[in-house]
Order: structure tokens, then C-alpha cells, then sequence
């Protein structure tokens, strides 16, 4: 491998080489102290910002193609396994889409990592959080630079599972516990949309594979994939009509809830439809329904935000409405402004995140120096209304537009249900393989200290 092949490697593969490392250790019983762990957490990232900042430079005077948006440094770790004309390919892949995404996640993980060092000092779960923040990391790394689809699922399925621990982070109140399982729950059933669309891919096209570019598919098989897709992607990104699950998922640390649902988790699914852009734009259709998701959306948001009780569920709901804006720049193919836009919230949303336990603090500053109430922003919109429409948009805004409601009777309950059924199925075979296994110990007792 050349020197961009191997700095694009040591990005990636740093965060989880640290999270496997802590877990030995974790496993062999020796924990390390706060200062310890908050050290290495900064010197990873800080090593990872160095590397992409490298990376960038050797980009723009090595010679790659990199401006003119081709692949330009690729990594090939061969097959993870492959079956008649199916391959896992094991790529990496930096290029103009994925570079900012990469730099995003390390800067903003970094910045996360040090922030969380004071805000969770002395906190029980402070090595826990630690060990979930470097595996998320990992996981969206792994994801932005994917060269496949393939790859690209192995890394969404990290991001995922990461954000239902940190979720249920406090894990000895029962509310955090329930809303990290209503989340896993939606993630899971529109995560088999990515899963069928890469299969649609394999079968229609022969490849998932970025680097070669994505082949001329037929209306309906560009429509079938672009709609999988947005099914996972509409998942991941709590738009319309899942959007129930995100204001439940600040049940989890201030830090977590600004790096997951303000910074990269919640546009992980903006990349997703930005990285099959070439399939979207043959599908007049499927780009028709990216903004309409996005435009309903970013409507719901803005509603629902406006009767919002705390600070960061407003916040969450503001996520959700500027995430729908850039759901409806990349169904109108406006890709360059929807990943500026993308950089741009996912910074200024973590911001505000952080600063969320004492925006309380500096709202009673602002009202002091201003010697009153601040002027409240959207009267005039609502003045346009009659008083039975305000009444009847604040119900639905305080009810959140109905929408868990809908999770619970389509997703949530149906889902627990086929759990419960394949739980019975476990519990059906148990009392047979428990009469087996005491078999085998009487007729050969000399293995009951081997077991």
C-alpha cells in the first residue's frame, strides 16, 4: 500500500483498534482510570485529524483525481467471503463525498470525547460511554468510506447498535431502557430495506461496489433500489413517518444525544441517498419521494418544535426539520449544497447541544437584559390561521403529530410480537436438550467438571 492507503487505513481502523484494546482489558478486569481513557480518546482523534489532514494535502498536490469527484485512494483488503458470483468486498474509499463526512466525524468525536472527560467525571458508566463513543466512531468511519454497499451496512449496523446502548445509557430507570428498545425496534424494520436493496443490487447489477460507479439500471429496478433505500435511509434520519422515535432517544447523555441526533448518526442517511445519487437521479419517482419526505418532514418538525417542553427535544425536532430541507436539496439533486448544509448543522447542532443544560441559565440573562419576555418568533404565520386551526395544530403538535401512535401500532408491537413467538420456539426445544445434556453427564460423569 502507498502512504494515502495507509493513512486512510490507520482513520478508519484507529477508533476501533481502541475500543478493542479497552475491552481486553475490560474483559481481563482492569479498567483504566478517567485520565487514562479521556487521554487516549484525545490522542486518537487528534492523530486521526492529523492523518486527514494529510490525506487532504497529498489529494490536492499528488496528482490524484480528486476534483473531478473519481475515486482517489482506494484500499482493497480482498473478500471477506464470496459465494458463486456474490462477494464481500472488503474496500475503503476516500473521495470528495466521503472526505467530509470522515473529517466531520473525527473533529466532532474528538470535541465530544473531551467534552464528556468533565461532563461525565465520576460517572459510573464513564468507561462504558467511553468504549460506545470509539465504537460509534468506528462504525460511521466505516460507514463514510465503504466502497460497497456492502461494507457501508456493516458500519450502519454499528452506528445503530451504539445508539440504542447510549440511548439506554442510564440503564437502571426504566424509561431509558423501553425508549432504547422502541428505537432498536424501528432501526431493525427499516434496516431491511438497505438489506434488500443490496441484494437488488447484486441480482440487477452484478455489483454494490462504488468504485467501478453504479451501472444504467431499468425505471423499475432504479425505482425498487431508490425506494428500499429510502425506507432505510428515512429510518436512520427520523423523517416522516418515523420520526416518532427521536425525540425518546434524548433519554440518553447530553454528549450522546449531540453526536448521534445532532452531528452524524441522524445524516447518516443523507449520505446514504447522496452516495447512490447516480441510481436516485434515473428515477424521477424515487427523487419525487425523497421530497416529499423531506418537505413533510421539515413541516412536522417545525410544528411539533413549537410545543415542545424542553430544550433538547426542541432541539431534536429542530434536527428533524433542517435534516428534511437537506432530504428535499438531494431529491432536487442540489448535492453540493446538501453536504455544505449537512457540515454546517451537524457543527452548529452539537453546539447547541452541549450548551443545552445551560440554555435555562442564559434564556433568564437574555429576558434580564432585555427587561421583559423575548418576542416569540412565527406570531404573524399564526395570526394568518383561525383560532380553531391554532387550537387544533397545537393538540396535534403537543401529540407529536400521532406519530407514536402509528410506531406502536405498525412497527413496535408487531415486532415484539414475532420476538416473543421465536422466544417460544427457543423455550419449545429447551426441555429436550436439557434431558439430552443430562444424558450424556450419566453416562460419562467424568465430563461434569469439564463443563
Amino acid at each position: 500500500m502507498n502512504l494515502s492507503q495507509v493513512i486512510l487505513a490507520f482513520v478508519v481502523l484507529s477508533p476501533g483498534v481502541v475500543f478493542g484494546g479497552l475491552a481486553f482489558l475490560w474483559l481481563l478486569g482492569w479498567v483504566p482510570g478517567e485520565r487514562i481513557v479521556s487521554r487516549i480518546t484525545g490522542a486518537t482523534f487528534s492523530a486521526c485529524v492529523l492523518a486527514l489532514a494529510a490525506l487532504l494535502w497529498k489529494l490536492g498536490t499528488g496528482g490524484e483525481n480528486f476534483a473531478g469527484g473519481s475515486p482517489a485512494v482506494v484500499v482493497t483488503f480482498g473478500n471477506w467471503f464470496a459465494v458463486h458470483d456474490y462477494h464481500f468486498p472488503l474496500v475503503l474509499m476516500v473521495d470528495r463525498l466521503s472526505l467530509p463526512f470522515l473529517a466531520m466525524t473525527v473533529m466532532l468525536s474528538g470535541l465530544i470525547g473531551q467534552f464528556s472527560a468533565t461532563y461525565l467525571h465520576r460517572e459510573r458508566g464513564f468507561f462504558r460511554f467511553f468504549l460506545l463513543l470509539h465504537l460509534f466512531a468506528f462504525g460511521s468511519l466505516l460507514a463514510f468510506a465503504a466502497g460497497s454497499l456492502d461494507l457501508l451496512a456493516a458500519g450502519w449496523e454499528i452506528v445503530g447498535i451504539t445508539s440504542v446502548l447510549l440511548i439506554a445509557f442510564f440503564q437502571l430507570r426504566p424509561a431509558p431502557v423501553e425508549n432504547g428498545l422502541r428505537v432498536f425496534a424501528v432501526y431493525r424494520a427499516c434496516d431491511i430495506g438497505l438489506l434488500v436493496g443490496i441484494f437488488a443490487m447484486h441480482h440487477w447489477a452484478g455489483t454494490a461496489a462504488f468504485d467501478s460507479g453504479f451501472p444504467v439500471l431499468t425505471g423499475a429496478e432504479a425505482v425498487t433500489i431508490c425506494l428500499l433505500l429510502l425506507l432505510a435511509a428515512s429510518g436512520k434520519a427520523a423523517q416522516v413517518p418515523f420520526s416518532g422515535w427521536l425525540p425518546r432517544a434524548m433519554e440518553g447523555p447530553t454528549p450522546s444525544s449531540a453526536i448521534f441526533y445532532g452531528a452524524i448518526s441522524i445524516h447518516a442517511g443523507a449520505y446514504l441517498l447522496l452516495r447512490v445519487q447516480p441510481v436516485l437521479a434515473q428515477s424521477t419517482l424515487a427523487s419525487s419521494l425523497v421530497v416529499l419526505t423531506g418537505v413533510m418532514t421539515a413541516i412536522h418538525g417545525t410544528i411539533a418544535g413549537r410545543a415542545s417542553a424542553d430544550a433538547k427535544t426542541s432541539l431534536a425536532y429542530a434536527s428533524l426539520t433542517q435534516v428534511g430541507v437537506v432530504f428535499v436539496e438531494i431529491g432536487i439533486g442540489w448535492t453540493s449544497i446538501a453536504v455544505v448544509h449537512i457540515l454546517g448543522h451537524a457543527t452548529v447542532r452539537t453546539m447547541q447541544f452541549l450548551r443545552a443544560p445551560s440554555m435555562l441559565h442564559d434564556d433568564h440573562q437574555m429576558r434580564s437584559a432585555l427587561g421583559g419576555e423575548m418576542p416569540h418568533t412565527g406570531r404573524h404565520l399564526e395570526s394568518m390561521l383561525p383560532e380553531g386551526v391554532q387550537l387544533w395544530l397545537y393538540r396535534w403538535a403537543f401529540d407529536r403529530g400521532h406519530l407514536d401512535t402509528i410506531l406502536d401500532r405498525w412497527v413496535i408491537h408487531p415486532l415484539i410480537e414475532v420476538s416473543r413467538g421465536l422466544a417460544k420456539l427457543d423455550h419449545i426445544g429447551s426441555p429436550r436438550l436439557r434431558r439430552d445434556r443430562m444424558a450424556v453427564l450419566v453416562a460419562d460423569p467424568a465430563r461434569q467438571g469439564g463443563d
